[in-house]
């Protein structure tokens, strides 16, 4: 009995992690590599463009299209995760659920002004330590610091 009341309240309250894809968009200047951050529409913190997977899309499809639409970059993409990390989102019903962030390299070479989100989002270069600085995921800092060191 006690058991099943256990499940029963487990089942309720658990809510499996859901995945999101994320693009860290970089390149490289003559003051050394940088890190381009946006701002997130709802807490207006320092972000990585990111969202969900697609359907008829690879993973690192469509984190380069989340890259487009939020900060009106393109480049080159890797087929492969390069690191993950995790956040609690905030539903619209107000439930907090964790999130698993595949996060994809996309190394820039076009940046263009006009994009689907460009009248709702902020976005800065940064050199990989500030942008570290800015972001409040740990895993997030440390997949950055450990990508692009040598």
């Amino acid at each position: 009995m006690i058991a099943t009341l256990s499940r029963l309240i487990h089942s309720l309250f658990y809510r499996p992690d859901l995945l999101q894809v994320a693009a860290l968009c970089w390149r490289e200047t003559d003051n050394g590599l940088e890190i381009l951050l946006i701002r997130s529409l709802d807490s207006n913190r320092w972000i990585i463009p990111k969202g969900w997977p697609m359907r008829g899309k690879t993973l690192s499809q469509a984190a380069e299209i989340e890259a487009w639409e939020e900060a009106g970059v393109s480049g080159q993409i890797s087929a492969d995760p390069i690191g993950s990390f995790q956040y609690e989102k905030r539903r619209g019903s107000g439930v907090k659920q964790s999130c698993t962030v595949q996060v994809f390299a996309l190394h820039v070479t076009t940046r263009k002004d006009d994009f689907p989100e460009a009248d709702l989002r902020r976005a800065k270069w940064f050199s990989q330590a500030d942008a570290r600085k800015r972001l409040r995921e740990p895993d997030l800092q440390a997949l950055i610091q450990n990508h692009f060191t040598p």
